[in-house]
């Protein structure tokens, strides 16, 4: 083998360990900076970013590329931060500042309601207390709404006893179902599931309400609980007018109210808030109905955490 020919493998040697360093230090540096980039978008995530200096490679130019990304959706997330404070601050706010004067106008109506007045003035007194009542449900259901959809209020599921969730919701809605004659059937249940209690209470009582208000006098609401392998199911069935199939997927809608019950009491959001509230603990609501042949709400909420 001649001399040139060992130069030349030299040559190729040194090349060949010249082209690993290379590409040793450009892999280094190129898992230098995805780890940087790493490291930048944890920082995003638990709000603690904070933009540096770079240089002037095409690897580092993605690396500010991404940094001034993240910067821009830290200000972002900074400004939707400080709109939910206003709001929460805005209503609670309202909270305050409506619920004495209501609470005052239902006494005052209260008190002249034990007077003997003419017919006429009587007749004003129901008015004037039936709409204050109408009133603050509107303020307290939308407040409650409001709450939910900004996070200010939190629901959280945790395991229960669906039995003590019926009963809690019943206690409130007996007084009106007594009061209209409707008779009220439930099971004895031991299952347990897992919902946030007094939220989901509210959101039944909400069915209950809804069920009580569009059932005839001498009417009957049922409560059945089924138990599945992922979910319990809450059959809540009356005896009451019935929902068109067309209408059946806008009874959730905020404010939405049937062309037929636009002369009965209601304002369209106890359902909203319901579907709201169960949806935030993880289950989810369906409905089945037949006009003139009554409606079965069904809850279905979550069997584990």
């Amino acid at each position: 083998m001649t001399i040139l020919n060992y130069i030349c493998i030299g040559i190729a040697a040194a090349a060949v360990f010249l082209a690993v360093i290379v590409i040793l230090a450009y892999r280094n540096r190129v898992d230098r900076t995805m780890k940087s980039i790493e490291t930048r978008i944890d920082a995003a995530i638990d709000g603690s970013f904070a933009q540096g200096g770079y240089d002037e490679s095409v690897v580092s130019a993605v690396e500010a590329k991404l940094a001034q990304f993240l910067a821009v959706c830290s200000v972002s997330s900074n400004h939707l931060l400080a709109e939910k404070n206003k709001i929460s601050a805005l209503i609670s706010d309202i909270s305050h500042q409506t619920k004495t004067p209501i609470a005052n106008i239902l006494l005052y109506s209260e008190l002249l309601g034990e007077y003997e007045l003419p017919q006429e003035g009587s007749t004003c007194v129901k008015a004037l207390s039936d709409q204050a009542e109408k009133l603050r449900f509107l303020i307290h259901s939308l407040i409650q709404s409001s709450r939910l959809e900004t996070g200010i209020i939190t629901v959280s599921p945790k395991r229960e006893s669906v039995q003590k969730l019926l009963d809690t919701a019943l206690e409130q809605a007996m007084p009106k179902a007594g009061s209209k004659g409707i008779t009220v059937v439930k099971e004895h249940t031991s299952v347990h599931a897992s919902f946030d209690l007094k939220w989901t209470a509210e959101a039944v009582y909400n069915i209950l309400d809804n069920a009580i208000k569009y059932t005839e006098s001498g009417g009957s609401i049922s409560l059945k609980v089924i138990p599945y392998d992922l979910f319990c199911r809450i059959d809540i069935t009356d005896t009451g007018m019935g929902i068109a199939e067309k209408e059946q997927s806008q009874i959730f809608l905020r404010f939405y109210r049937s062309p037929d019950v636009a002369e009965q009491e209601g304002i369209g959001i106890g359902l909203f808030l319901a579907r709201d509230i169960i949806a935030a603990g993880g289950g989810y609501m369906k409905v089945s109905s037949r006009p003139g042949e009554g409606s079965t709400f069904s809850v279905f909420l979550p069997m584990e955490q």
